[in-house]
């Protein structure tokens, strides 16, 4: 309930935005079309790259024709919560792990037997990357099994990072049990470390990470982002749903991290309902690939965004506004991810 009014209060204050008072007093209504966009938490990578997002589409197209575009962001539990927003038509959009939306439009794992056959993509964003960090005094081989035994954050209830953390601790043969788990968002968790109430936390977002610069950056904490072997990675990819790939993190990504860390990601992208208006979409998805440079400048993840990889790994078909903008700068699009007829 509190979520659906806090929804409500944001459309309202858009709308407000776009009321225009006339000479004379007069009152007049643009009547905008208003979409929300659900991220995670503002510790993380979705909430920043969200509202970058939104904010780009709200500028360059509140002068459209026959109506303004007005997009809202919305923080949330993350991809979990997200799907379930999606599924209820109480947002029309969403950042997602490619987890997620593989699990949720092919109705597998804890989606079993209800696919959500709605769900429809706009375009890759950049990698959702692990980062499994522990204190260095509770390193032991320096990877990802080094959180058995721990206090440790496992994401918030519900949100893509649990489910994605619990499904990589089921391939490398570890269950939720085998950690003394904690419920906790990105900043609730670095914040927890801090003050020594939790041993470690699984933080993942696409590099540089808020919430762990703020760890590696605090003086007298110090922390170790854990890696994978090819055998973790390779276990992992054969065991469960998780679309993982090698992911190096650059030396000096965090302060004081001298060294580069072998770690793996899975993709984000951009999901949509399937009832949201074509044209619509299609201006998104154009608005987007016409201002890479403005997202580029407001955060790193973004750098990743480009249109040869586009339409790389997205789990479920295009929507056919953003098929339409691709076909028209000629791009060849594969049978899988073209919407049903």
């Amino acid at each position: 309930m509190k979520k659906k009014i806090g929804i409500k209060l944001i459309a309202l204050a858009a709308f407000a935005a776009f009321v225009t008072v006339l000479p004379g007093g007069t009152i007049h209504a643009a009547k905008p079309v208003e979409l929300i966009l659900a991220t995670a938490t503002t510790g993380g990578t979705y909430y920043p790259v969200g509202v970058a997002l939104s904010t780009l589409w709200s500028i360059k197209l509140r002068s459209e024709k026959p109506a303004a575009i007005k997009v809202n962001p919305i923080t949330s539990a993350g991809s979990g919560e997200n799907i379930n927003m999606l599924k209820g038509k109480e947002v029309e959009m969403a950042i997602l792990q490619g987890l997620f939306g593989k699990m949720a439009y092919k109705g597998i794992a804890v989606y079993q037997g209800k696919p959500m056959k709605e769900l429809r993509t706009i375009t890759m964003l950049w990698p959702n990357v692990e980062h499994f960090v522990i204190f260095q005094g509770k390193v032991k081989s320096g990877t990802i099994t080094d959180i058995k035994g721990l206090r440790f954050s496992i994401g918030r209830a519900g949100s893509g990072t649990e489910r994605s953390g619990l499904t990589i601790m089921n391939g490398v043969g570890m269950e939720r049990d085998d950690i003394q788990a904690e419920y906790l968002g990105y900043f609730e968790s670095s914040n927890a470390m801090k003050d020594k109430r939790i041993e470690g936390a699984n933080l993942c977002a696409g590099p540089p990470v808020a919430a762990v610069t703020d760890l590696f950056a605090t003086p007298g904490t110090k922390v170790k982002i854990l890696e994978f072997t090819d055998g973790q990675l390779t276990a992992i990819n054969e065991k469960t749903a998780y679309p993982g790939y090698r992911y190096i993190v650059p030396a000096n990504t965090y302060p004081g991290q001298t060294k580069a860390v072998k770690t793996v990601a899975q993709p984000n992208f951009l999901g949509i309902r399937a009832d949201v208006d074509t044209e619509i979409v299609y201006k998104l998805t154009k608005t987007i690939y016409e201002n890479l440079s403005y997202l580029y400048n407001i955060h790193q993840a973004t750098k990743h965004m480009n249109l040869e990889s586009a339409i790389s790994g997205l789990p479920a078909p295009l929507h056919p506004g953003a098929l339409k903008y691709y076909r028209e700068v000629g791009m060849k699009i594969p049978d899988t991810l073209l919407p049903p007829s």
